[in-house]
């Protein structure tokens, strides 16, 4: 694919949208450690079952401001009203069973949070804080088993898919292909 930088980016990039090429660049595989980003990445890659990521993408800020900022402490909160009022919100995904996944994903980030002192430390335990490197896959052992765990745990849409999707996102496992510019070799 042709960029007007002139350089070459993973194939999943698109060219004619400069928001996803800046989400790419700047943001997809750079390790994650701040909760509050670690939360809004997960409610996104949640929102994105069954669609692409550049939809969800498209509607991140409108996201952001249905979601209160993804301030995780008011969306652990959301009641049946404040749901249905997001559900009548046309400029994000208005799917009702994500909309409550949401909110009790909301609630056990928390506990993980409590539990472990932060999510961050919950997710990067599972590598023992090293970030996997690999590419062309959709799932691993580790999606896996984090999948499982936060199945366990009452966390709704965190398959496997999405959860190496989020890893991906989020740094945990680098991705970028061996013709991308980003691309790089465990150091």
């Amino acid at each position: 694919m042709k960029y007007k930088d002139g350089k070459k980016r993973c194939r999943w990039t698109n060219p004619k949208s400069q928001a996803y090429i800046e989400y790419h660049d700047k943001e997809w595989g750079m390790p994650v450690h701040d909760d509050h980003k670690l939360f809004e990445m997960l409610i996104l890659e949640s929102f994105q079952a069954g669609l692409s990521w550049e939809c969800v993408l498209n509607k991140r800020e409108a996201f952001r401001e249905a979601f209160d900022g993804f301030d995780v402490h008011k969306v652990s909160t959301y009641d049946e009203k404040k749901q249905a009022e997001l559900k009548q919100n046309e400029r994000i995904i208005r799917n009702q069973r994500k909309i409550a996944a949401a909110v009790t994903n909301a609630q056990i980030f928390l506990k993980i949070q409590k539990e472990y002192k932060s999510f961050s430390e919950y997710l990067w335990q599972f590598t023992d804080h090293k970030v996997i490197y690999e590419t062309g896959k959709t799932s691993s052992e580790l999606s896996d088993k984090i999948s499982k765990d936060l199945k366990t745990r009452g966390m709704k849409f965190v398959g496997t898919t999405i959860i190496y999707s989020y890893l991906q996102a989020v740094g945990v496992i680098y991705s970028h292909e061996k013709d991308c510019f980003l691309w790089k070799e465990k150091s």
